[in-house]
């Protein structure tokens, strides 16, 4: 059996303001010729299909239109969804009926019938081309504090449930089990010892502890499909894998190996893994690599040269600019390079020279209370730009000041 796993879509994105609907469709008509290349027979996409949890008509359609031809394409294929921390779980599970008509499992969320929750939702039943039981699945989608069991006396009583639930899981997985037949989890989690994407991965559970230890899974379990890190890695160990998400969320991820992972079953066991590159279909560009002076950055924009195409192909820029001072007029100078050019600029970057903290002029608490606002003023921008602040500049301050003293007499 060979199965496809996959995550971290986040259809219906905008980058800065601009569609991504493009790339999501340059990715699934990528997938889909995949799909039939490699002969999958089981699909596993492990969470954050789409970006917002009240995601836009276009990106659900574009999704629902994938699963068509991805079933039209490949009669055979079973699909398994699990829902991610961006993902509604209800919303998810609204076409549940119609998908399991062709073969394909949607789990939002953890069900529970007489307050007990319904294992056997998670439990699901994958099957070769022959028609036959090859393996297990535990679709575990991402879990909230009300989807795990209560483990009494536990540190963290959220982590505690998690491992629990999936001990259970496990166990009835196993109780199904027979010969030949493999164990498949999947997860939408962050894991110890996974890499973060810091500039676009949502905290999991804000003000917690969210890392979970990679022995909630069991050790017969063959492999485990997760989702929620950008970046495609191994945890802990070579069968426990984020396969990544298919586009860069962010500028942090401008150098990730894009991908999704083909693994194939022979019997209980793990025969092979083999990471397919995604090709980028619009590019990301840094210019320069490391902040530079504005007159420096402006030549070097002005010699590019991208080739014209329609916008929503056209590459995203960020330029990173090294100031010595503020620049009010930073974005019009950089626009104005820019007019004629077929590229989108979604970010400006500015930085400053690293203050020497040798240099840095430390003030004793007992003398703070001598000091002016125009001192303090001069101090701070003296530390910030290592620089003094113009004429201009400093006349606008003193201006504020007096306006401020005035208001204070009336």
């Amino acid at each position: 059996m060979r199965l496809l796993h996959t995550s971290d879509w986040h259809l219906g994105q905008n980058f800065f303001g601009f569609s991504r609907h493009y790339e999501h469709q340059q990715f699934l008509e990528w997938l889909l010729t995949t799909l039939v290349e490699e002969k999958i027979d089981v699909l596993l996409i492990a969470g954050d299909i789409f970006d917002t949890a009240n995601p836009p008509s276009s990106a659900q359609q574009q999704f629902y239109k994938f699963l068509c031809a991805a079933k039209a394409n490949t009669p055979h294929l079973q699909v398994v969804i699990t829902a991610g921390n961006h993902d509604s779980p209800t919303r998810l599970e609204v076409p549940t009926p119609f998908l399991n008509a062709i073969d394909m499992t949607v789990i939002g969320q953890v069900q529970r019938q007489q307050q007990q929750i319904n294992l056997e939702n998670l439990v699901v039943p994958l099957h070769n081309q022959q028609g036959d039981i090859a393996a297990w699945c535990l679709a575990v989608p991402f879990l909230r504090p009300n989807d795990v069991p209560r483990v009494e006396g536990a540190t963290d009583a959220y982590l505690a449930g998690i491992d629990a639930l999936y001990q259970q899981v496990t166990a009835l997985a196993k109780s199904k089990q027979q010969a030949h037949q493999a164990l498949i989890a999947m997860g939408h989690c962050h894991l110890l010892g996974g890499e973060v994407s810091s500039d676009s991965e949502r905290k999991l559970v804000m003000g917690g502890i969210e890392m979970l230890s990679s022995q909630i899974f069991d050790q017969d379990i063959a492999y485990v499909a997760l989702g929620h890190l950008h970046l495609a890695q191994q945890v802990g160990a070579e069968h426990i894998r984020y396969s990544g998400s298919p586009l860069p969320m962010s500028f942090s991820e401008i150098h990730y190996p894009h991908q999704v992972i083909v693994l194939e079953l022979q019997g209980t066991a793990l025969s092979n893994i083999n990471a397919i590159k995604i090709p980028r279909s619009v590019a990301l560009q840094r210019l320069p690599e490391k902040p530079a002076p504005l007159t420096e950055v402006l030549a070097l924009l002005e010699q590019q040269d991208w080739s014209v195409l329609p916008e929503e192909q056209q590459p995203y820029l960020q330029v990173r600019v090294l100031l010595d001072k503020p620049e009010p007029s930073l974005r019009h100078k950089i626009e104005q390079v820019l007019e004629h050019k077929a590229v989108r600029l979604v970010k400006i970057e500015t930085s400053y020279p690293t203050q020497n903290e040798s240099n840095t002029n430390h003030v004793l608490l007992e003398d703070v209370s001598k000091l002016q606002p125009e001192d303090i003023f001069l101090r701070m921008y003296q530390q910030r730009y290592q620089n003094e602040p113009d004429s201009q500049l400093l006349t606008a301050f003193r201006d504020l000041l007096a306006s401020e003293s005035q208001g204070e007499t009336e």
